[in-house]
């Protein structure tokens, strides 16, 4: 269908017998090459013509010849440039991408243009100076690998991990940046399997990232960790690299008590939900209790708590949680601080006198 369906004519080349015509539905550009410049002229007239709804009988057609394999290009699936002087500024990048890489290009965005390939699998912005990151990123639906190796983020928006990303993206490399922390929502990217983190400045992991059931090769080397969250427990890894963290000392017998008594209603009700698992949602409670059931902590006992609560770092050996790890300092460990949460004195206790009849 061309009536009313062309979006726009590329005729720079034409002399060269090369031209592009993009269409409407579906959103595609048809490349021509290697033809007659004479017949590509006629042809191009026609199709304005078709487009303006000329009757088709007044087209100036000539007879189809049919093309020789040797003569027809494939739709451009991938695309690597690593140049300033090499980026597109005034053509388009083919919307049959699936792997595009513009790195060392000194890009402060992301091109609109790039968040309109919506066939993309593997996108690599690598080596720029991008500082944020658009929420229509998480319309590119298909996208398995992500790429932001070494740019200016200060952040990884919730907005993105709430998206169309949650079911695709199963690479992200958001290593030397400058982000302190990860969003909540993060977790919510369940199909992740590799995870680089490396040379930011990360203060805090997030709480529920044992929800990242597939997760196989997390790096997060270089950061100032001072300690795993107790979710951490939960993951099933493969490679694991925590090098340089400034780990704190655990120390069980110097508790952060955070303990109050009596309980409040929102504290009562919280453990409520949680221990009896019933279900919640914001139709159904108060959205800032919903929001403070998502990262409820878990007592040693099983029971939830919410702002009540003792809480110390004990030992992990990180093989309990990965096959392979990188040594988490220069002295040999493998062992990081983790965090540990007990919902009274009594669950606290019991915990403590374990912990000095097997010291």
């Amino acid at each position: 269908q061309v009536q009313q369906n062309v979006e726009r004519l590329f005729t720079r080349f034409v002399e060269e017998g090369k031209a592009t015509v993009r269409l409407r539905e579906p959103a595609v550009d048809l490349c021509l090459s290697k033809a007659n410049v004479t017949n590509l002229k006629t042809f191009l007239s026609a199709v304005r013509l078709a487009h303006q709804g000329s009757d088709a009988g007044a087209l100036p057609l000539s007879p189809l010849v049919p093309a020789k394999n040797s003569d027809v290009e494939k739709p451009k699936t991938k695309m690597i440039i690593t140049s300033r002087r090499d980026y597109p500024l005034t053509k388009s990048f083919p919307f049959s991408l699936e792997h595009l890489q513009t790195s060392y290009c000194k890009l402060a965005r992301i091109d609109s243009r790039v968040l309109c390939l919506r066939k993309l699998r593997k996108l690599d912005l690598s080596h720029n100076h991008i500082k944020q990151l658009p929420a229509t990123l998480g319309d590119l639906v298909c996208l398995q690998e992500l790429d932001l190796h070494d740019n200016h983020l200060e952040a990884f928006s919730g907005a993105l991990c709430s998206s169309g990303l949650q079911k695709s993206l199963q690479l992200l490399d958001l290593s030397q940046n400058q982000i302190q922390a990860l969003p909540l929502e993060f977790c919510q990217l369940r199909a992740l399997v590799q995870l680089r983190l490396d040379d930011n400045a990360l203060l805090r992991l997030p709480c529920r990232i044992g929800q990242l059931s597939r997760l196989r090769c997390l790096s997060a080397a270089r950061n100032k960790l001072p300690f795993l969250p107790t979710d951490f427990r939960n993951l099933s890894l493969e490679n694991l690299d925590l090098f340089g963290n400034p780990f704190e000392q655990p120390n069980p017998l110097v508790p952060n008590i955070q303990l109050k008594i009596p309980l409040t209603l929102l504290e009562c009700a919280a453990r409520a939900t949680v221990n009896h698992r019933i279900p919640y949602g914001c139709h159904l409670l108060p959205s800032h209790l919903c929001k403070d059931l998502e990262v409820a902590k878990t007592c040693r006992c099983g029971s939830a708590c919410l702002s009540s609560f003792i809480q110390i770092t004990v030992t992990m050996n990180l093989h309990h949680v990965a096959h392979t790890v990188v040594l988490v300092d220069n002295m040999g460990g493998t062992e990081a601080p983790v965090l540990c949460y007990f919902c009274s004195l009594d669950c606290y206790s019991q915990f403590l006198d374990r912990h000095l009849q097997s010291s």
